[in-house]
C-alpha cells in the first residue's frame, strides 16, 4: 500500500526557502579567484521562496530573497534541503516590481 501524500503548508509568518547552489569559486572585483573552500562568516545568500504562511506580507512563492543562512532551521523534503525562517529575518527581495528598490539589479 502506498504512503499518503501530505502538502506542506507554512504557518503564521514562516517562509520556506530553497537555497541557491553556489557555483563554487568566486571572483573578487579585482579579479582574484576565491576558492569554494573559503567561507565568510557573515555572508548573506540568495534563495527562492517556496512557501509562505498566511501572515507573510512582503514575499510570495517564486521571489528571490537575501538572508543569512546560519541561524535558520533546515528541513529535508523529498531529498531537497530547505530553510525555514520568519519573514522578518529576510534582508532583501529581488523583484521585477521596482516600487521601493535600490537601483541595483541582479
Amino acid at each position: 500500500m502506498s504512503q499518503p501524500k501530505f502538502e506542506v503548508q507554512m504557518l503564521t509568518d514562516r517562509v520556506m526557502i530553497k537555497v541557491e547552489k553556489d557555483s563554487g569559486e568566486r571572483r573578487s572585483t579585482g579579479g582574484i579567484v576565491i576558492p569554494a573552500t573559503v567561507e565568510q562568516a557573515n555572508r548573506l545568500v540568495w534563495g527562492e521562496v517556496c512557501g509562505v504562511g498566511h501572515h507573510v506580507r512582503m514575499v510570495k512563492p517564486g521571489d528571490r530573497v537575501l538572508f543569512h543562512p546560519g541561524d535558520q532551521y533546515e528541513v529535508e523534503i523529498q531529498g531537497e534541503n530547505y530553510l525555514v525562517m520568519r519573514e522578518r529575518d529576510l534582508h532583501a527581495i529581488a523583484s521585477e516590481r521596482p516600487e521601493h528598490g535600490t537601483g541595483l539589479y541582479l
